[in-house]
């Protein structure tokens, strides 16, 4: 009689599978929800920096100065407009009335009531963002292009409000005084721009970090769900009316950081200079041609069409307002046609993400 033939071993099941579907929930929470950054963009980064922070000390005359502060403040804006459509799908094309309420307040209360133009920012975010909140609420229940149309309107409206209203100049605007005390106090520099340069980069700095934190945190997850599928995000238990309000408030504030910084760069404010309908869509264009939707987009449009604007206002001597339109449009459908992403799309094709998340990708495809 033949002895008995040994049985093969039985394969060891994989951990995930000892322990059931807990234990691969838990595998996968232990999961870094964003991989660290490569050593190629930490040198970068650090690269990056140093040149920002080196830069008005190299390049010491006005207008290459103008010309980063013009690419800080218009990134911050862009960035501002990026939270309200990129992450949360709405379309505004009004942001310049938020723009205008920051520059108005700040002026204002500086030049009627001598308070610093610091506190007159803070009272320029407090009102846009209430502003923010009660324009939210009506025009919420609209979608797509409606959303768009009444934002732009609401504009115009606030723009031809603030022509006609004598108590704060009217269509003359306000002048603000050259004052040589106390500079920092009363966010005047006369003798230089570089003081202007890196309180616009400490902004647009604080518009990023906030981005960076919110598209990280729960709130910028249902942002994008509210954009991707917002009867889905209503089923699940968002209150979609209240996030989108979040979003356009927290958008208008950063407009209205711009809008103070604008005011004392300048010294003077008035309704055509600080609420027009081109602003907003500046702001949009920079945003879309970028990437909406990322960190980065709206950075790299202001980076690309704020010295094209600047380059063609001085080639064409002050006449290519035209000019540089056509430019950004021709630009835009290059970009639509061949870089729908933006171009970010461009910069991650040099940049390649690192290992772990590449591999990520791979596994999921």
């Amino acid at each position: 009689m033949a002895p008995p033939r040994a049985s093969a071993p039985a394969a060891t099941p994989p951990p995930a599978a000892l322990d059931g579907p807990d234990s691969a929930l838990r595998a996968a929470q232990a999961e870094p929800l964003h991989p660290p950054l490569s050593g190629r963009q930490k040198t970068l980064g650090i690269l990056g920096a140093a040149a920002l922070v080196a830069y008005p000390f190299v390049f010491n005359t006005p207008f290459p100065q103008h010309v980063m502060i013009m690419i800080f403040l218009y990134g911050m804006m862009a960035q501002s407009w990026n939270i309200m459509a990129g992450y949360c799908g709405q379309i505004s094309l009004g942001h310049a009335m938020f723009f205008g309420i920051g520059a108005y307040s700040s002026a204002f209360l500086f030049v009627t009531y001598q308070i610093s133009p610091w506190l007159g920012m803070l009272v320029g975010i407090v009102i846009a963002m209430a502003a923010a909140a009660v324009i939210g609420l009506p025009t919420f229940r609209l979608r797509g292009h409606y959303f768009a149309i009444a934002t732009l309107v609401i504009g115009e409206i606030v723009q031809i409000v603030v022509q006609r209203w004598e108590f704060i100049g009217a269509a003359t605007g306000i002048w603000l005084p050259i004052i040589r005390e106390n500079q920092l106090v009363n966010f005047q520099f006369n003798d230089s721009k570089i003081p202007y340069y890196f309180i616009a980069l400490g902004f647009l700095i604080v518009a990023c970090l906030a981005v960076r934190h919110m598209e990280r945190s729960r709130l910028g997850f249902y942002f994008r769900a509210i954009r991707e599928e917002p009867e889905a995000a209503r089923s699940l238990g968002v209150n979609i009316t209240l996030y989108k309000s979040l979003a356009f408030m927290l958008s208008a504030a950063f407009m209205a950081m711009a809008g103070t910084f604008y005011a004392q760069y300048v010294l003077v404010v008035d309704p055509e200079v600080v609420f027009p309908l081109t602003l907003s869509i500046l702001v949009l264009l920079m945003a879309v041609m970028g990437g909406v939707g990322t960190l980065w987009g709206p950075l790299i449009g202001a980076a690309v069409l704020i010295p094209l604007s600047e380059t063609t206002r001085i080639l064409l001597g002050g006449t290519g307002g035209a000019v540089d339109l056509i430019i950004y449009g021709a630009l835009i459908v290059v970009i639509c046609l061949f870089k729908p992403e933006g171009l970010i799309g461009l910069v991650r094709q040099w940049l390649p993400a690192p290992p772990a998340e590449r591999e990520a990708d791979h596994g999921d495809s």
